[in-house]
């Protein structure tokens, strides 16, 4: 009963604190070591000649560095042969590596003089893909006798197991090592080199020094160690099937495009949710976690926009991170039209900047935003040449947090911030590169369609401007527009005897007249003095009347033939702002509805539509990009931004009294028991209803009431009268339903005025007689009105226990506000898994925020899934009440036997999505094929049977039609027996008779039903392995599913399937071989008696007559039987029905 409204915890917006980002790698600012320092840790790639560069600048710049021509040393301190060396070089370290790899265990020659007691120093540093300079060994020893004498020492250098091994069963993650530096150096024990001393303070006072590299392995190359372990067989024969698989990095690019098709963004809360996953790459994902603290990243975006924002701040593409605060990039509309960019710093703050510039309206217009560690370069470029508009770069000093993966990216508005008024293009962003505008290769795609938006605001502006200026003429009395008016009786007294007017002529040139003749049309037969003054909302009702005008032409008995002549009305309703009119110009055109089919257009009016918040266009956009039909893009995160944004609606349209709005059912014109009890005020069921509630009938109270508050079963709503049955029957019976009803309304004063002591009254006594809504709604009156937590919990557990999925949603809410009495703190899990069972009962709002948390994916047990995020949003939208009227308009011209006006409603529903009005449509087309073919471009059956089975929801008889079609063929479809097969296994699949049937007609005429469907039908083909088998258990299943008492098709057919499994056994038998022979014998016995006995008495001497008689008697021919079949086990049948939908 309470729907959410605050405690979402709101993105940050200055000075929020958030935990340590994970330890990384320093930035690439801060590779350069300070002067008289040793090496700092490496940022960015490890890379060889990086690391000995910062160990060059790192070592004396006394010393003298000249490069060895040795194998094993690169690049060497100067060393002077023994026999050579002076007394100004005493001091002088060297070493020889016996083997240029890394090994496990490496032998090092370390040769070295010490001109006074020194400690001498190794050490081996290491860099990888994750971490650079990495001590992985160290050693030391002292020198304090043998001076001014050359030295030798021979160390074993060892290596971790996981540098020098290949991956095995104990070794699991082998690192990818990219370089090895091994260095030694010589301190003097009384010049800062005591042992005790750490080691970067003991190679600052180094006297002598040297390195070299070692030749790293990759580690598919590395052999395995030898652990010395015995496995058990198994283990040992599971990893040997994976030994020697050497993995291929994925080619992956860091570009990743989030839109591809034009946005139409309302300006509202909803907006396209993206997230990007890690790479899957390696050395691209060493690449962006070494950069969350120096952010390289490029944004490439193409803007249309309306309006600046109405708000201080709308959203135009953020990041929202893993607590829901943003993140970086952020970057917003402010009201005067700048760019607000917000990034989030190291330390925990954010820090904000807005640009010097404004970007322009009603063109289109790129922009791209480049992050280079603190610099930030903006640029907009106009039109499809990219015209230069600004550029602007902003400097800073600070440190950004950039962690692309741990949350997730908006396109547009959210719960958190509004979006823009206007249309998003192509979306490009680049991960980790920092590229010019003309290095970004992201054309406007779409061009025709972005430039008949362009021209359509264009146009439109023309046409507001038009009205605006006739509007105020007419209201200041500059225009006497009775004297234009049509004919009336009143008008016609006041010409004859009030004073003569004439119709002064309008300040409009010739050309723009013949340019908009609909709308000049139309603005003469309109009263304008009584429509608000105010400009939006006049030019607003200005477009309301125009489309209602359309809409009477549509209404009359041909109405589909009027299309063409109102289409010009409708493109001027559209124009004032009205959509409901873009709506019907999107269905025209997409269907060809009486007009030429324009694709084009019909994009055109929809993506309009949806900007304006029209529910059908944005339901129709939602459905068209789930899909991915009519040349709409395949996306189900843009399916749910449009489907989100009426599912939010559609709550708020329910519990709102006003507008053309009515109860969606599902109804469908097959169904004629359902046809029979359709009504009106006037109508048999309806006075029926009346007459038994008038009499005290509480459950015939209830439904009246029902019917007439929403406006269900074909009555027109009327909440007042539904109020007076809810009010009878609470008073007058002691039905608990009635009681909990009128409670309701008394609270929220919907229709009756508030009274809350009586509704508390009510509602405490059907609670008492153990109704769970009213138990529900005690605790929804402590929590509203008495901010009583524990005893609103108390009273919402209860209900909940009793099965009321607003209880479990209200307790959600709870732990979601962090108020559930007893709880510290917010609990989004256990909200979530309240919330998911408030939408396995059907609630809307936790079917809403179920769908929220599907697509975002920030919650462990909601993990990502986009496509079930818009089957839960498109469940909710598809409530709405507004598509509800458009439904039952429909249903009651088809139940009028008004043809072209049901048709042409059942188009505008079935183009939103909803599979209800999508059978029906196909099922008036089948009856009315006349009127589709004449006014229907598409191929009504076809289209709307076979959207109809991509839904979830789909009946079997869609499924058996189907079936049908391609069984047959139909027109442009060749027949394919496959997806014939298909079809009539999911109905049969769900439990129709009828597809059992048509799968065991289809064996017997020798098709082969493939095995995953027999599967699918959870038909072991091992068990039945023969023809005969399966075409017994599919007979079997058609009649135990089969609904008719006496024989039934499938009955009849599994008999005669049985009585052809004897006769043809008895045709095999041994007896029928013997009665064969036995009748042979005997009538060749009689026939040889019968030639005997006649020959006998005509042989006496009697005279013979010669008479013409007949020819030889012509035999019948025999049926000559059918090829026995059975010897395959495979029965033949002749004449064989066909299968029928």
């Amino acid at each position: 009963m309470q729907r959410r409204g605050a405690g979402l915890g709101w993105p940050r917006q200055q000075q929020q604190q958030l935990p340590p980002p994970p330890e990384v790698a320093p930035q690439a600012a801060s590779m350069a070591p300070p002067s008289g320092r040793g090496p700092p840790g490496l940022g960015g790639r490890p890379a060889c000649a990086l690391l000995l560069l910062c160990y060059l600048v790192s070592a004396d710049p006394a010393q003298n560095f000249v490069p060895s021509l040795g194998r094993q040393t690169s690049l060497t301190t100067s060393v002077i042969p023994k026999a050579e060396q002076s007394t100004a070089y005493k001091d002088f370290i060297y070493f020889t590596v016996f083997e240029g790899n890394v090994r496990n265990v490496s032998k090092v020659s370390v040769e070295y003089l010490c001109s006074q007691p020194c400690v001498v120093s190794l050490e081996a540093v290491v860099s990888s893909e994750f971490r650079s300079s990495i001590p992985v060994y160290k050693k030391r020893w002292k020198n304090e006798k043998h001076l001014h004498t050359s030295r030798m020492q021979i160390v074993h250098v060892k290596f971790p197991s996981i540098m020098v091994y290949r991956d095995d069963y104990f070794i699991r993650n082998s690192i990818s090592v990219s370089a090895v530096i091994l260095r030694a150096w010589i301190t003097h024990k009384y010049g800062g080199g005591d042992s005790n001393v750490k080691w970067e303070e003991n190679l600052l006072h180094a006297v002598a020094t040297n390195y070299t590299l070692l030749k790293t392995v990759p580690p598919f190359e590395r052999p395995f160690k030898d652990h010395q372990v015995c496995l058990e067989w198994n283990m040992d024969y599971i990893w040997n099937l994976q030994a020697n698989k050497i993995p291929q990095c994925p080619l992956e690019n860091d570009m990743v495009t989030l839109l591809g098709f034009p946005y139409a963004s309302s300006g509202e809360n909803t907006g396209i949710v993206k997230k990007f996953a890690r790479f899957r790459n390696r050395e691209l994902e060493a690449t962006r976690r070494q950069r969350m603290d120096y952010p390289v990243f490029t944004v490439s975006l193409w803007l249309y926009l309306l309006h600046y924002c109405k708000a201080s701040l709308c959203g135009i593409l953020y990041f929202v991170d893993s607590n829901e605060m943003y993140g970086t990039p952020s970057v917003f509309l402010t009201e005067e039209g700048h760019l607000h960019i917000q990034m989030h710093l190291i330390k925990g703050e954010d820090l904000a900047v807005k640009t010097k510039f404004i970007i322009p309206l009603k063109e289109w217009f790129r922009l791209d935003i480049s992050f280079n560690g603190g610099q930030i370069v903006v640029t907009t470029s106009i039109g499809q040449d990219l015209k230069s508009y600004h550029n602007q770069t902003i400097s800073f000093r600070e440190d950004f947090h950039y962690n692309d993966t741990a949350g997730y990216f908006i396109i547009g508005g959210s719960r958190y911030v509004a979006g823009i008024q206007g249309f998003f293009g192509p979306l490009k962003y680049y991960r980790l590169r920092t590229l010019d505008p003309d290095q970004i290769f992201n054309p406007l795609l779409e061009k025709q369609l972005a430039e008949q938006i362009k021209l359509y605001y264009e146009r439109c502006a023309e046409i507001q401007e038009i009205v605006s200026v006739y509007a105020s003429m007419v209201q200041q009395g500059g225009v006497r527009q009775e004297a234009c008016d049509p004919w009336n009786s009143y008008l016609d007294l006041k010409r004859r005897y009030g004073s003569p007017s004439t119709c002064r002529a309008f300040p409009w040139e010739k050309e723009l007249k013949d340019k908009h003749p609909s709308l000049f049309q139309a603005l003469m037969e309109m009263d304008l003095l009584t429509v608000p003054r105010n400009s939006n909302e006049f030019i607003l009702e200005i477009g309301a009347r125009i489309f209602e005008k359309a809409i009477k032409r549509l209404s009359s008995v041909d109405g589909l033939h009027q299309i063409s002549s109102v289409v010009p009305f409708l493109m001027d309703s559209s124009c004032c702002g009205y959509h409901k009119a873009s709506y019907y110009l999107t269905v025209f055109y997409e269907t060809g509805l009486n007009v030429p089919q324009d694709q084009l257009q019909g994009m055109l009016y929809s993506l309009i539509g949806g900007q304006g918040s029209e529910r059908l266009s944005s339901m129709n956009l939602g459905y068209k990009h789930y899909q991915g039909i009519d040349n709409y893009h395949l996306d189900s995160e843009l399916s749910y931004a449009y489907y989100s944004n009426i599912a939010m609606k559609t709550p708020l349209d329910q519990h709102t009294l006003q507008g053309d709005q009515a109860y969606v059912e599902t109804i469908r014109l097959k169904d004629d028991e359902i046809l029979k009890v359709q009504t009106k005020e006037d109508g048999d069921v309806f006075m029926w209803l009346k007459h038994e509630a008038t009499r005290g009938n509480a459950a015939a109270q209830q439904r009246l009431a029902q019917m007439l508050f929403w406006g269900q079963q074909g009555v027109a709503k009327n909440p007042e009268a539904a109020i007076e049955w809810y009010a009878k029957g609470a008073l007058e019976t002691e039905d608990p339903a009635l009681i909990y009803d009128y409670a309701i309304v008394l609270f929220k004063g919907q229709g009756v005025k508030k009274n809350r002591r009586l509704a508390l009254e009510l509602m405490k006594k059907a609670a008492s007689k153990g109704l769970h809504q009213a138990v529900n709604g005690l605790g929804w009156y402590y929590h509203k009105f008495k901010k009583n937590y524990a005893k609103a919990a108390k009273y919402w557990l209860k209900a909940e226990e009793m099965g009321n999925p607003d209880a479990s949603y209200n307790l959600g809410v709870l732990y979601l506000d962090g108020i559930f009495p007893g709880v510290t703190g917010r609990n989004q899990t256990l909200a979530g898994e309240y919330f998911h069972k408030a939408a396995q009962g059907g609630h809307i709002e936790g079917t809403l925020w179920c769908s929220l948390y599907y697509i975002t994916g920030n919650l462990e047990t909601f993990p990502r899934d986009p496509e079930k995020a818009v089957v839960w949003a498109k469940h909710v939208a598809e409530k709405n009440g507004y598509l509800g009227h458009v439904i039952r308009k429909g249903l009651n011209a088809y139940l009028e036997g008004s043809w072209h006006e049901a048709l042409l409603y059942y188009v505008l529903a079935a183009e939103t999505g909803i599979e209800v009005s999508q059978t029906n449509l196909a099922h008036i087309c089948e009856e009315r094929p006349d009127l589709a073919r004449r006014y229907l471009a598409v191929n009504c059956v076809w289209r709307y049977y076979n959207f109809s089975v991509s839904q979830i929801d789909a009946p079997s008889f869609a499924y058996l039609k189907m079936g049908d079609l391609y069984y047959y063929g139909h027109q442009n479809q060749s027949q394919d027996l496959e997806l014939s097969v298909q079809m009539y296994a999911q109905a049969a699949l769900d439990g129709d008779s009828q597809g059992f049937f048509n799968l065991a007609l289809l064996i017997e005429e020798g098709a082969t039903i493939p095995h995953h469907i027999l599967d699918f039908l959870e038909i072991d083909p091992t068990i039945y392995s023969s023809n005969f088998s399966i075409l017994r258990e599919l007979y079997e299943r058609c009649w135990s599913h089969s609904n008719e008492e006496s024989f039934s098709p499938c009955s009849l057919a599994w008999l005669y399937l049985h009585l052809r499994l004897v006769w043809g056994t008895l045709l095999h038998s041994a007896l029928i071989y013997f009665l064969g022979t036995f009748l042979l014998s005997v009538l060749i016995a009689w026939t040889v008696q019968y030639f005997q006995s006649v020959s006998a008495s005509g042989s006496s001497p009697t005279p013979a007559q010669t008479s013409p008689g007949p020819a030889a008697s012509t035999s019948s021919p025999a049926a000559t039987p059918a090829a026995d079949a059975w010897d395959q086990g495979q029965p033949t049948v002749t004449n064989n029905p066909e299968p029928r939908g």
